[in-house]
């Protein structure tokens, strides 16, 4: 889903424009601001897809919004709706990339086919064959295998070399080894159907590093590999001018856009790749020291996903401490630990009846070590997420000989296992539906406010996107046909209090402009408020 930002100091322009542009069902996240300043806050806090803004306006005007947004986000494309002939705003606008000018007598349907045509812009630059390809071209084989050994054996463990900064030299590395660095890391999974082979997932995890490499170079210094488990990992530092935190008015945190474009990369992997991928990403930056920390804390985090986390973007808070016990070390139980950690319950149960029907002729010393081995990984899960009384049994992972048979034995870790992962999905789904109750009481509580996704999406802390799409999977309708229909309830209601004049009403539920609160009531009721009040007054 494309984010647009609508921007008139002129409050009828700006609400014409989203109640027209609501209307057309391009399926966009629309959002509004009434001067330049607001919108500077906009493109600070979330991705911003599309601007249609005005050109003169007081303090911040047009184009030095567009300078703004080139900087921070390049990908962003810029319609100006005007009222004025300025030549020289004009010439300037049609000489930037991605930024087209209209004139406000044009109407509507020019507005509509400029979105429509910058949407269609926005999709034709997120095909992956080509930002694959030109990033491929730019990688040496040989320096980018070296590179991705050299930061796997960081994150696993490995403190820095004192000589880190010869090394990143060495390596053609262009990250500074003496400033911090932000981790995100991604999961994948094929949309369709099947499991891909090890080659295939191997394949997939570098097409999609390449691609995100490709999508946020320019604007941020990044690097990926592909960790031991098979993952995209990246390593992201800011531009050189930003690194030294001294960021100025245009720049403010790197981190809003770093989610922004995550939420792209997934867009363009999902729809050129198959592959859906969630992102788990540091809220900081973390000092090289820590690397290993704090990847090992992303890691983590995966595990208590809201929903079936297809396409999230999640934030982790690398200074609260982790709760969670030590991974197993023994080396044959990092598959099954990996596939369990991750909820791949198809993989996990693929290696494990493979494990245990391909030994079962090498005797009982070696199954017996196999099945420790086993339950020690499925002990380790148990432990850290405290299901002791959640699964039966659970004290015969240490007791072997309570089985007449190995094939018993086998049987019963399995069993084990499909119960974990049942509780898995089961504390998804409830954490699924904990999170949109309380988007929906923060809703009926804030009626009279913005309650625009960005600002939704914040206060559960996901990306907007994602809050979109599990609303819908929970509820059934999309979250602003929800907000539509809880604002009309709550007018109908205020409505039968006639000490209430229908200008006072119509701010309570959001609406300060009582011309938009009528066009809003009428379109969803069919009557005017007044016609509304006076109609129930008469009825009773």
């Amino acid at each position: 889903m494309y984010r647009l930002l609508i921007v008139d100091d002129e409050e009828m322009i700006t609400d014409g424009l989203y109640e027209t542009l609501a209307g057309c069902e391009l399926d966009l996240d629309l959002c509004k601001a009434y001067s330049g300043r607001e919108a500077l806050s906009w493109l600070h806090q979330t991705r911003v897809d599309i601007v249609l803004s005005d050109i003169r306006m007081p303090g911040i005007d047009g184009m030095r919004l567009m300078s703004i947004i080139k900087r921070n986000w390049p990908h962003c494309r810029v319609i100006f709706l005007t009222g004025y002939s300025d030549f020289d705003s004009v010439y300037r606008a049609i000489q930037t990339p991605g930024v087209q000018y209209l004139l406000k007598s044009e109407g509507y349907p020019k507005v509509i086919q400029a979105v429509v045509q910058a949407v269609a812009e926005l999709d034709d630059s997120l095909r992956a064959n080509d930002l694959i390809q030109r990033a491929q071209e730019n990688m040496k084989t040989l320096e980018a295998l070296a590179r991705g050994e050299y930061f796997r054996h960081l994150l696993h463990g490995a403190n820095p070399a004192p000589s880190l900064t010869a090394d990143f030299r060495q390596l053609s590395i262009s990250l500074d080894a003496d400033n911090p660095v932000y981790v995100a890391q991604g999961d994948l999974s094929h949309a369709s159907a099947g499991v891909p082979s090890y080659a295939n997932r191997q394949e997939s995890a570098m097409a999609v590093m390449l691609l995100a490499e490709s999508l946020l170079n320019g604007q941020v210094r990044v690097l990926g590999t592909i960790d031991r488990f098979g993952d995209p990992v990246w390593f992201i530092q800011p531009p050189a001018d930003r690194a030294d935190g001294n960021e100025a008015e245009e720049g403010a945190s790197i981190l809003p856009y770093l989610v922004g474009q995550f939420e792209l990369i997934q867009q363009a992997c999902l729809t050129n790749l198959d592959l859906s991928v969630a992102v788990t990403l540091g809220d900081r930056p973390s000092g090289w020291i820590k690397l290993s920390s704090a990847y090992d804390k992303i890691r983590r985090q995966r595990q208590t996903r809201t929903g079936d986390g297809a396409q999230m973007v999640r934030t982790v808070d690398l200074q609260a401490s982790s709760f969670m016990k030590e991974r197993s070390p023994r080396d044959k139980s990092d598959a099954l630990s990996v596939h369990l950690d991750a909820g791949r319950r198809v993989e996990f149960l693929l290696l494990f009846d493979e494990l245990t029907e391909s030994e079962r002729d090498n005797g009982a010393p070696y199954l017996l070590e196999l099945y420790y081995t086993i339950s020690l990984v499925l002990l380790s899960y148990i432990n850290r997420w405290e299901l002791e009384n959640q699964v039966p049994g659970v004290s015969a992972l240490m007791r072997h000989d309570e089985f007449a048979s190995w094939k018993e034995a086998f049987g019963f870790l399995r069993t084990v296992a499909m119960t974990l992962f049942e509780l898995r999905s089961s504390g998804e789904s409830d954490r699924a539906a904990e999170a949109i109750q309380r988007v929906r009481a923060y809703i009926e509580e804030h009626l009279d406010e913005d309650l625009s996704l960005v600002r939704l999406a914040g206060y559960i802390h996901f990306n907007p996107s994602y809050v979109s799409r599990l609303f819908k999977q929970e509820c059934g309708v999309n979250l602003s046909e929800y907000i539509e229909s809880a604002r009309i309830d709550r007018a109908k209601e205020l409505l039968k209090n006639e000490k209430l004049k229908v200008l006072e009403i119509g701010v309570q539920v959001g609406y300060e402009n009582s011309q938009s609160f009528t066009r809003f009531f009428k379109k969803a009721t069919g009557v005017t408020p007044q016609e509304y009040r006076e109609a129930t007054f008469n009825h009773s």
